[in-house]
């Protein structure tokens, strides 16, 4: 078999070759490079240098943009490019010169053999016969010959039935790009009319540089089995700020959406770099005040025989209030566009400045939904809940139970606060006495709306009557 020159060109030029990123917020990426192709008829070795370091081998795709036939023989992928630590591994049990620089002295070189050298663990050296946990000076080594990489290399053995001079597209997946979106959401000092400004914050642990890349950004929850843990990285340092023009596109791809950068973008090896992509002023928001005091979370997996027979069970009550911001993403809102995943924060103006008042994560969501985020428990409103009455007809399967739930409003301005009841203990139940108008929400809960004053206390009162 007859191998042709290895086409080194290519090791050069295509490491700066405008690359496609399809980035997923779910800690990986697909990679498109673009290959010129020169190959003589037979079989020929292809070199690309520019590969990231957690490329998935088993991922690569490789072939002609023009639909030439291209048979790819054998796929190699190198990832142990030349470092210090490398070299200090591979040279564990002998003897190497270290160049020693004081400043006072002429440099000078002392030999020292290297006892251990572990990525995780402080070095050991026998320098003329005594031991040392540190590198006497600059480890100085000999060559390694041709068959060193300084960056993962991907070569091919491709045989070609007649001569190709084209151009190739090479994709594959990789690990250490990620996304995330999140937002920050501003209100005037009184009032609920919000501006909204959503950032998309991209990372690069990839092992390499992108430098003008075409990128697009994919939210959804993309099913992929998790490969195991390669590496562990150090915290990225380098942040590089917001373009100026928030001009992100959006489309709807398969069951999943795709943002689009609206120009090339450099990515470098540890960078964070975060695009402004929607802006949004005067959207109408309602603060929401919620007491649902019953401390009886996931009681639905409770068994029911127990919840029916349990007399304490359901009395355990907190007195919090929780707010929560409601507004709808529709374009009549001054929205409407789908929403990535990611953590949502929120500002009030007090005079010139801007006030911290909570943050929480918001779910991928479409157009058109209405968004709930709760953003912490009110300081000045109070709910107190407790049972006054509770029996059991064992001879007719049925309970009747009574609460009476108090709110305080010790705010400045009048409130309504939804208060929500779980019907916990059977399947079959109604309200036979109610002091305030219920809705019934959901099968096993029921739900007021009270109007309280300022500094005014309001009590009301329910009875439930279970079934089985």
């Amino acid at each position: 078999m007859k191998l042709f020159p290895i086409l080194l060109a290519l090791t050069s030029s295509l490491a700066h070759a405008a690359p496609g990123l399809t980035i997923y917020n779910q800690n990986f990426a697909v990679v498109r490079d673009t290959l010129p192709l020169d190959l003589p008829s037979g079989t020929n070795e292809l070199v690309f240098d520019g590969a990231t370091r957690l490329l998935e081998p088993d991922s690569v795709i490789l072939r002609d943009a023009s639909g030439a036939p291209l048979r790819i023989l054998e796929q190699n992928y190198r990832n142990d490019p030349v470092t210090q630590q490398l070299l200090l591994s591979l040279s564990e049990g002998k003897e190497i010169d270290f160049q020693v620089r004081e400043i006072t002295k002429p440099d000078r070189v002392v030999k020292g053999k290297i006892i251990r050298a572990t990525p995780d663990q402080a070095p050991i050296i026998e320098v003329d016969g005594k031991i040392q946990f540190s590198l006497p000076g600059e480890p100085l080594f000999p060559s390694l010959g041709d068959n060193t990489i300084l960056k993962p290399r991907l070569v091919w053995k491709i045989q070609t039935p007649e001569a190709i001079k084209s151009q190739a597209e090479l994709a594959y997946i990789t690990g250490g790009l990620t996304w995330q979106a999140s937002y920050n959401i501003v209100a005037p000092e009184k009032g609920d009319t919000l501006e909204i400004i959503g950032w998309i914050t991209m990372q690069n642990q990839s092992g390499r540089d992108f430098e003008n890349a075409k990128i697009k950004l994919l939210a959804g929850d993309v099913n992929k089995v998790t490969p195991p843990a390669r590496e562990k990285f150090a915290r990225m340092a380098v942040t590089a700020m917001a373009m100026s023009e928030p001009e992100v596109t959006e489309k709807t791809f398969d069951d999943f959406h795709l943002y689009s950068l609206p120009r090339p973008t450099s990515l470098l090896q540890q960078e964070t770099k975060q695009v402004e992509f929607i802006r949004a002023s005067a959207v109408q928001s309602e603060t929401i005040y919620t007491y649902d005091g019953a401390d009886i979370s996931n009681w639905q997996s409770i068994d029911p025989a127990f919840r029916r027979a349990n007399e304490d069970f359901g009395t355990q009550s907190s007195t919090k209030i929780a707010i929560t911001r409601e507004f709808k993403n529709t374009k009549q809102n001054n929205l409407g566009i789908p929403l990535p995943k990611g953590r949502i924060r929120f500002y009030r103006a007090d005079a010139d400045t801007l006030e911290f008042t909570g943050e929480n994560e918001l779910d991928h969501t479409p157009a058109d939904e209405l968004i709930k985020i709760h953003t912490g428990d009110a300081f000045d409103l109070i709910g107190e809940r407790k049972r006054t009455d509770f029996r059991v007809d064992t001879a007719n399967n049925s309970a009747t139970e009574t609460f009476e739930i108090t709110l305080r409003n010790r705010k400045k301005d009048p409130v309504t606060i939804r208060v929500i009841e779980h019907i916990y203990r059977s399947a079959n139940w109604k309200i036979t006495a109610h002091s305030d108008p219920f809705t019934k929400p959901q099968s096993q809960q029921i739900q007021f709306l009270i109007p309280i004053k300022p500094g005014e206390e309001r009590k009301l009162t329910y009875t439930a009557n279970y079934t089985w």
